[in-house]
């Protein structure tokens, strides 16, 4: 009879004569990622053409219907701390790879859903529900693909490349980003305002669902991780062995993202929206300013990672939570009607959100030991990307709403230093050995 130990010798054997591709990694992680966000993000893009068209409007204020949208938007957020402990689980029980490939179905079926959504004047009540029901789903899926990506990624990496495998994590999320801002901006410019409220905003959720199948497809072929293959002969992890075994770890995964989850998704989603809402900059303008900064956005990352591989993942992350604590206010505040004041705005803010976002998945995997690292990623990281990204569009709606605009970007530079006194704190792991 075959021993546990030799069967994983075998396997470790195998794996050395034929290790698989690192283009092929990276395009499994990548492809399937990028389509999960695009329709998580074509959500907030639109959200400003389907909101009156889901919820009523309130007798004496038009922000209702906005502020109803963002609240399921926030909503699905908070369904992203069960998705990365479920998920996380998954991955470390079964395999990144049959993580990967369930959460893509997840996230497809909810675009699909969104896509479905009756208007409330056809379904009254019906159709919040619906559109609730359906960022549930992709909350869900959401908050697994970050934890079974990123272990994923940086354990697919080589010596001294795990901070430019770690920064696709965000090429791929921005691409995805992007796609989804290139398909709204390009659908308002061709279409009117009457049609894009009508119909056109139900578009890009169709093509999301056909894009997650195409992820799922490629996610099939790909390989599992050295790390995942030796995990599958010991004895799975429980569902809450990395929250009980390892509370200081998950504390610092939360103390990593506070500050840059609120600074992710204002300047990356919702800047959009609030040169709309506090400038009042062109519907369309606002859209084509997010587009072109997105892509000038993706092109940064690996240059940040390979920074990272040489002089380590302190450095970037200070000057991040630096700067946006020094800049954030001044910055928000140079939002016009211009499409120009926008896009320098988004582009400088993103140069400093490369200092995170790059390394995002290296800092994160580098923390927890590989028996419990993806449930252990995925559950702080989503729990804090849920009390401060997701709430991010509506606290700023919010704040407008109350006549108190001018505090949202003191909030946003508050969360920055909070997050900068932990990255004072962290030990240097770049240049250490992953625990695999």
């Amino acid at each position: 009879m075959t021993s546990t130990g030799d069967s994983a010798a075998g396997r470790d054997q195998a794996a050395d004569a034929h290790p698989p591709s690192s283009l092929r990694q990276l395009l499994a992680a990548s492809v399937g990622n990028a389509a999960e966000w695009y329709d998580w993000y074509a959500y907030s893009f639109l959200a400003v053409y389907f909101a009156d068209r889901v919820f009523p409007k309130g007798t004496d204020n038009s922000l209702v219907p906005l502020l109803s949208t963002f609240a399921v938007f926030a909503v699905g957020f908070f369904m992203r701390p069960i998705g990365g402990l479920l998920m996380g689980a998954v991955a470390d029980r079964r395999g990144r790879r049959a993580a990967l490939t369930a959460t893509i179905l997840l996230m497809g079926g909810g675009s699909l859903l969104v896509a479905l959504t009756p208007t409330y004047a056809s379904a009254g009540i019906l159709a919040p529900i619906v559109l609730v029901v359906a960022r549930l789903v992709q909350g869900l899926s959401v908050g697994g693909e970050f934890a079974a990506s990123t272990t994923f990624l940086v354990e697919s990496a080589g010596p001294g490349r795990r901070g430019l495998f770690s920064s696709f994590q965000y090429v791929s999320t921005t691409v995805g980003q992007l796609i989804a801002s290139g398909v709204s901006a390009l659908l308002a410019h061709q279409l009117t305002e009457d049609a894009m409220s009508d119909w056109g905003w139900r578009v890009p959720f169709l093509l999301g669902a056909v894009i997650s199948l195409v992820g799922f497809w490629i996610r099939r072929g790909a390989h599992e991780t050295r790390s995942a293959e030796r995990l599958a002969a010991d004895t799975r992890p429980g569902l809450f062995e990395a929250l009980r075994r390892h509370p200081r770890e998950s504390l610092l995964i939360a103390g990593i993202t506070t500050g840059a989850t609120i600074a992710y998704y204002t300047w990356t989603t919702y800047l959009p929206t609030y040169a709309i809402v506090n400038a009042g900059l062109d519907k369309g303008d606002a859209l084509m300013a997010g587009t072109i900064s997105l892509a000038f956005f993706a092109l940064l990352q690996p240059l940040g990672g390979l920074l990272s591989d040489r002089i380590g993942r302190k450095p970037l992350l200070i000057t991040f939570a630096f700067g946006f604590a020094v800049l954030a206010v001044p910055l928000l505040h140079l939002v016009s009607d211009s499409l120009w004041s926008l896009l320098l705005v988004q582009c400088a803010g993103m140069v400093l959100l490369t200092g995170y976002t790059s390394i995002a998945a290296a800092v994160n995997a580098e923390v927890f030991p590989a028996r419990v690292r993806a449930a252990g990623i995925g559950f702080p990281y989503s729990l804090t990307v849920a009390l401060f990204g997701g709430t991010a569009p509506y606290v700023g709606t919010w704040f407008k709403q109350a006549g108190h605009a001018d505090w949202f970007p003191w909030y946003v530079a508050l969360l920055c230093l909070v997050s900068l006194c932990v990255y004072v704190t962290l030990p240097e792991t770049a240049h250490k050995p992953l625990d695999r």
